[in-house]
Formats: structure tokens, C-alpha cells, sequence
């Protein structure tokens, strides 16, 4: 990020003439910085210990002329530029970063801006006015533009306190190297093995999908087309024994390398500290599939993502915030926004926060659910601390005691017009007695499964009821 600088922001406006008027308005404004622009102090692990930093423009012709409505840009020299012609050269990332490569022509100048400290003697030759309390320094911070050999700008550091007007955030800090680590560089090892694992299966599900064919050619005519397809005809030997083509399929271990594919993406998600479910990966198992797991999974997978947020904090927010105050300070004259103020980045603070009020408010909810705790709480507070907690509106989700009182009469009283159904006329009872089952037979096995034995039973003699037989 960059800035902040002076806009001249335009705002849209009509007149009592109905005539557009806009009016235009001076505001503090920061723009993005690609990273392959960019170029810091290669000795400097931060930017507060960078003496330098350089950023790569792609100016097309417009842009040049429009260079020279700016303050303190020198007309003469991009005039300069702009008849020496465009000189802009296309670096090799640039087309990789494109989906297509373009070819057709256009003019672009390559302008390269400094931010950093210039010997007191070169400012002096390029006519810079330094003033008194900044002549005895050997060296001053300036800001310059320069263009084909041409400095379009040469001006001392607007800024006070002085400071260059970068912020760099670090995904993971790093304390030898200024661009930190990131999550591609943590998980190298792994996305290595996954590739290999993901080309192994592929491979092997391409020799898997089809045979290999193995010709005895002592079998065969000599001089034949060895290719196959549908319909070839092989002429054999005449009384040539055995089998001359032979098809041998490949075995299919592509569901191992699978296993080990997802092992391996495992381990990224422990080297990353991120893991897949964190950003809407399906197909989790075990304590991930209920609803109190994942909010365990996801509590913990915060702590990393708390450390990349305390990084923006410290290398963005809090700077940028302080560099936005120093601006209102210096170049708003505006007494009623004047103060002596600490700006105080709390992005992580703040997240960490209200888990922790949230978990303990949901904690006191289930203890005062007690009905003889339950008196003693001041529910209507509870409910409104917990949609704080939860960045919602309190005022529009939850009632006074007033409103609770008269939501909870009107439940009581559709409860009362509405009662439940009554419950089946089996439910309660306990179970039925069995019917009486053939001797020998197992009450349990109903289905035919095998399960029961044949015993000797009872069998009922000629003058017993149930008696089928006929009397000797």
C-alpha cells in the first residue's frame, strides 16, 4: 500500500440552474502497489529500516502529459521524454501474468519513482531550495521521478515526522528477509509430494485403462503391420503351435497413490497452519461433521489466522493509521480535528475479544438455565451482549423486558389454542406378549436366516387337541 497523498476528489453536483457543478473537494487517498513493481531497500528486514525504495510505473502518452498539472513535475522534461519517444520494456513475468500474450503495439514509458535519502550536494545542483534547519545534514530524504535519463521531480519529503509512504505486511514475519514467508513457501515440500503422488495416479490410470499387447512374431507371417486396432487381421505360421498375441492388463494402484495424495495434503494443512476446512473444503470426517467439532476445528485453525491479522495490524493499519492523523495534522487547517492523539491499530484485540465474551456468555447462559439461577439474571442485558458479541444489531434483534413480557402472553396463549396431538395409543405401553410359536422354533429368527434349531418338542397324542394325525 501506498500513501496518503492529496486527491482532488470530485463530487457530483447540480446546480439550482440544473447545470453540472461538481465540486471538488482535497482528501487523503492510498492506492495499491503490486509487488512486482516494487522495490525496497534490499538490506532492510522492514520498512522502517529501509532507506530507500524504488516503484515501477507503466505510463501510457496521456498519462505523461497529465503528469504536468501535478505539483512540482517539470514540463520541459517530460516534454523531453515525449519526443525521445516510447523506451518502455516489457519484463518476462509480465506476459505470464496474462492469460494471453498481447501483440500489437502500444507506446508506454517506464518512470521510476525513489523515495529515500539523496546526498545535500546533488539536491543543491538540481536547484533544490533546502531549507535552514536541514542544511547541516549530509543527506536528505527527497521524492524523484525520472524518466529516460530526465528527472521529471526532485522534492524534499513532505512528510513530518518524515517517513517513506510504503507499508509492506508479511503473511509470516520473517526476521532475516523483508518479504516474510507465505503460505505457498510453507507448504513447498508437501505441494512437491502431491504433484508427484497426483502424476503417479494419473500414469497409472492410463496404463491401467487398457492392455498391453505382447506378440510372439515366431508365430506369424514376417512383414506385418505389428499396430493394432479394430478389425486387424494377423496372418499366422501355417501349423505354428500356441498363442501369438497375448493382452496383459496393468494393475490399478492408483487409489494408494490417492492415499497417499491426501496424507500429503494433510501435512500442508499442518505446515500451513490453514487448514482445508477453514476455507470451505467438503468431505470432512470424524469430529469435523458435527456442528460443536467444526466450531472446535475452527477456533483453534484462528490462531494462525490471529497472527496474520496482528501482522496487518502492525505493518499496516497501525502505520497507516498514524501516517493519516500526521496528515490531517499537517496539512488540514481545520482546528476542530487538531489533538494530540495515539492511533492504535486493534484488529486482533478485538477478534480475540469477542470469542472469548461470546464463549463466556454462552457458558453463563447454560449456568443461569438453572430454574433456581434463572431469577437472578438479567436475561434482557445476556441477549443483547451476546448479539454484540456476534456484530449484530442489538436494537433490531433482540426485545426489551416490555416487549419479551408481551411475546412471551401471546406464545402462552397460542400454546393454549394450539395444544399437541395426543401421543399414539401404543406409546407408554410396554410390549406385547409373543404368540405361542410351533415347538423347536426360535421366536427370534423371522426371517429365515438359519438361525433357529430343530429340537424334539412336544407332539400331541390322537386324544389332544391340535391332533392332525389319523388314529391308528
Amino acid at each position: 500500500m501506498k500513501g496518503p497523498f492529496a486527491l482532488d476528489k470530485e463530487y457530483p453536483n447540480w446546480n439550482e440552474d440544473g447545470e453540472y457543478d461538481p465540486l471538488i473537494k482535497t482528501v487523503p487517498s492510498t492506492s495499491h502497489v503490486s509487488m512486482w513493481n516494487f522495490y525496497p531497500d534490499p538490506d532492510a528486514y522492514n520498512m522502517d529500516e529501509a532507506e530507500y525504495c524504488v516503484e515501477r510505473h507503466k505510463l501510457s502518452k496521456t498519462q505523461m502529459r497529465n503528469l504536468k498539472n501535478r505539483p512540482y513535475f517539470r514540463a520541459e522534461s517530460i516534454e523531453a521524454c515525449l519526443d525521445m519517444g516510447a523506451q518502455y520494456d516489457k519484463k518476462y513475468w509480465e506476459d505470464d501474468m496474462k492469460d494471453y500474450a498481447i501483440e500489437n503495439y502500444t507506446e508506454r514509458y517506464e518512470v521510476l519513482e525513489f523515495w529515500g535519502y539523496v546526498d545535500s550536494d546533488i539536491l543543491q545542483e538540481n536547484g533544490i531550495d533546502i531549507p535552514a534547519e536541514l542544511q547541516d545534514l549530509e543527506q536528505i530524504n527527497c521524492n524523484i521521478w525520472v524518466c529516460q535519463g530526465h528527472v521529471l521531480r526532485m522534492v524534499l519529503n513532505p512528510f513530518k515526522p518524515v517517513r517513506i509512504p510504503y507499508y509492506a505486511v508479511p503473511y509470516e514475519h520473517n526476521p532475516y528477509s523483508f518479504f516474510g514467508v507465505g503460505i505457498a513457501e510453507n507448504m513447498d515440500d508437501t505441494q512437491t509430494l502431491m504433484n508427484g503422488f497426483m502424476r503417479m495416479a494419473v500414469d497409472n490410470a492410463v496404463m491401467s485403462g487398457n492392455l498391453l499387447i505382447e506378440i510372439d512374431e515366431t508365430n506369424l507371417v514376417p512383414g506385418q503391420d505389428l499396430s493394432v486396432y479394430p478389425g486387424k487381421i494377423f496372418r499366422r505360421q501355417g501349423g505354428a503351435p500356441g498363442q501369438a498375441i497375448f493382452g496383459t492388463k496393468f494393475p490399478n494402484v492408483s487409489n494408494e497413490n490417492m492415499q497417499m495424495f491426501d496424507k500429503a495434503r494433510q501435512l500442508a494443512d499442518e505446515s500451513t497452519g490453514f487448514p482445508s476446512f477453514a476455507h470451505g473444503q467438503t468431505g470432512i470426517t470424524g469430529v469435523g461433521r458435527t456442528a460443536s467439532g467444526i466450531s472446535m476445528l475452527m477456533s483453534a485453525a484462528n490462531n494462525s489466522i490471529r497472527s496474520v491479522i496482528k501482522n496487518v495490524d502492525d505493518y499496516l493499519l497501525g502505520p497507516m493509521g498514524k501516517a493519516f492523523f500526521s496528515f490531517n495534522m499537517q496539512f488540514d487547517f481545520d482546528p476542530e480535528i487538531k489533538g494530540d492523539l495515539e492511533v492504535k491499530a486493534q484488529g486482533t484485540e478485538s477478534l480475540m475479544a469477542n470469542e472469548v465474551r461470546s464463549q463466556r456468555l454462552m457458558q453463563f447462559m447454560q449456568t443461569v438455565s438453572n430454574p433456581a439461577l434463572a431469577p437472578f439474571a438479567r436475561m434482557d442485558y445476556i441477549v443483547r451482549e451476546i448479539a454484540k458479541s456476534m456484530d449484530l444489531d442489538p436494537d433490531k434483534v433482540a426485545n426489551s423486558m416490555s416487549q419479551a413480557a408481551v411475546q412471551a402472553e401471546i406464545l402462552k396463549k397460542f400454546q393454549e389454542q394450539n395444544p399437541p396431538p395426543p401421543p399414539p395409543p401404543n406409546e407408554g405401553k410396554p410390549p406385547q406378549e409373543t404368540e405361542e410359536v410351533p415347538a423347536g422354533v426360535q421366536p427370534q429368527d423371522t426371517q429365515g436366516t438359519g438361525g433357529g434349531t430343530i429340537g424334539t418338542g412336544s407332539v400331541p397324542t390322537p386324544d389332544e387337541p391340535g391332533f392332525t394325525g389319523t388314529r391308528q
